[in-house]
């Protein structure tokens, strides 16, 4: 299978019963499943358990399954099936389900080579962290994953302007922040 087919091609293929196109979509999507559900569950064995029923349910649904946006309807799908597992559980354990769901970014994610990018580096992780967890959902999907915004809104189930709304919201507090905390260096290099 090729990887410059498209993701709808796959699922075409899939659900006309093509096992190799099912494999990719699967070895495909594992990863970034993963990553996000992560987010959501710290049990990374239930949350394995969780990625591989929900491709045994696509595959014994196939015939049923109509989607706009694979990879939105992925993650929508793992989010709905974590939520549901850990409810059927009644599980509310810190072991089981992160409070908060926290999305993070590492300074490896922005590879930085010079000292002035890890500062700005620093500063835009900080403001990140003093987001709202919908706002740090909508950045992580958005920029973290490169999904299009009615991919981000089928997943978060919001409308495609909320998101864009959101997003925006969410990028105009970080510039806010950050812009504080260079004010607040300028003062700083004034008064030594």
């Amino acid at each position: 299978m090729k990887a410059a087919q498209s993701d709808s091609k796959l699922w075409d293929a899939y659900k006309n019963g093509d096992k190799e196109a099912f494999s990719f979509l699967f070895r495909k999507y594992y990863s970034p499943l993963f990553l996000y559900g992560s987010k959501i569950m710290q049990d990374q064995n239930a949350l394995e358990d969780c990625i591989q029923e929900l491709f045994m349910e696509l595959w014994k649904s196939r015939s049923q399954v109509e989607v706009k946006s694979v990879k939105a309807y992925l993650f929508k799908s793992l989010k709905y099936k974590i939520y549901r597992q850990l409810s059927q559980r009644k599980i509310t354990s810190e072991a089981f389900l992160k409070e908060d769901m926290v999305f993070e970014l590492s300074h490896d994610t922005f590879m930085i080579h010079r000292e002035d990018e890890t500062e700005r580096a620093k500063q835009l992780i900080r403001a990140f962290d003093k987001l709202s967890n919908r706002q740090k959902e909508v950045i992580y999907l958005k920029y973290y994953l490169g999904l299009s915004y009615e991919e981000v809104s089928e997943i978060m189930e919001i409308n495609y302007q909320v998101a864009r709304n959101l997003l925006y919201l969410a990028l105009r507090s970080m510039k806010k922040m950050i812009s504080m905390v260079k004010l607040l260096i300028f003062i700083l290099s004034l008064i030594h």
